[in-house]
């Protein structure tokens, strides 16, 4: 026995679509800035240093004295050597008034004590004293005050420019869906 056979058939729709696309234009200007930095407040203050030196130890010791000391010592050892004089002179004076009692050797031993003096030292006779310049410094002092000043900043940002053209999509029908059906007859 044969059966019927049904034969289907089918065409599939086809759409065309017209698409426009959109267009977009955005533009923005550069933005202007102006920066400005103002220069730093400085303030300075200072101390001098100070450096001192005392030499007058050093000079005493080479035998260079200021004017008044140099009068003092001078005027002091003139004193000296005087009343140094002075007693020689009465010192001989009393071997001449004694001379009958020294038998005639008081002249002759006034004469050599006068004829040779004692030799004078050749040679560095000063030597400067330890530490005899002194010195001192004070150190100064430097004060530095800085105000830094804040930069001025101006910005002017361009305004954006938008310019939007909407696109369209429309569609029509190329090919409509179908469906065929056929019968075969079995025989």
């Amino acid at each position: 026995m044969k059966i019927d056979q049904i034969q289907i058939r089918t065409t599939d729709a086809k759409l065309g679509l017209n698409i426009t696309n959109p267009v977009q234009v955005i533009k923005q200007p550069q933005a202007q800035q102006h920066i400005e930095q103002p220069a730093a407040i400085l303030k300075m203050n200072s101390t001098q240093a100070k450096l001192q030196i005392d030499s007058s130890q050093a000079y005493r010791d080479l035998g260079l004295y200021t004017t008044r000391e140099s009068i003092q010592k001078f005027a002091s050892e003139g004193r000296q050597k005087g009343l140094e004089g002075i007693g020689r002179r009465a010192s001989e004076g009393r071997q001449m008034m004694n001379i009958g009692k020294a038998k005639g050797s008081a002249v002759p031993s006034i004469a050599q004590s006068n004829a040779n003096p004692l030799p004078k030292n050749l040679g560095i006779a000063w030597k400067p004293s330890v530490e005899s310049v002194k010195i001192k410094y004070i150190p100064g002092q430097l004060n530095i005050d800085s105000t830094p000043q804040k930069p001025k900043i101006n910005v002017q940002i361009g305004k954006v420019e938008h310019d939007y053209k909407q696109g369209d999509v429309s569609g029509t029908m190329l090919q409509y869906p179908s469906i065929e059906t056929t019968v075969i007859k079995g025989e």
